[in-house]
């Protein structure tokens, strides 16, 4: 069955993360997982490490102000629901492209990834 909708546009990421597992100490057994998209890093990592505004982050992502918020909010649930229920954290997925060129420049240098298993991408240009 084919996807309905508008298709999702590819999200600009500029670090590819270190670690993409946080697993809790202490807790017998396997954890239940949340899982956050690669965007969703990308936007925490910016708004709250970083410390950049909405509108600057967004910027960076090339989304929409809008966009980037609900993609913030997401993220933050997902995190605090993982600290506080005790679940590892794992960070994968989604639909994005890492670019290592600043803003000025019109088109990312892409190294499209997604989550294993969904669709192979189109060429995002």
């Amino acid at each position: 069955m084919r996807a309905r909708g508008r298709p999702k546009k590819y999200r600009i990421v500029k670090v590819d993360p270190k670690i993409s597992q946080f697993s809790p100490r202490g807790k017998p057994g396997r954890p239940d997982e949340v899982e956050i998209k690669m965007d969703e890093f990308e936007a925490l990592r910016l708004a709250d490490y970083l410390n950049l505004g909405q509108k600057e982050a967004a910027k960076s992502m090339r989304i929409s102000q809008q966009t980037f918020s609900r993609i913030l909010k997401r993220a933050r649930s997902l995190t605090a629901k993982g600290i506080a229920t005790g679940s590892a954290i794992r960070i994968q997925g989604g639909q994005y492209v890492i670019s290592s060129r600043n803003n000025n420049q019109t088109k990312p240098d892409p190294i499209i990834k997604e989550n294993p298993g969904t669709n192979t991408p189109k060429n995002p240009a």
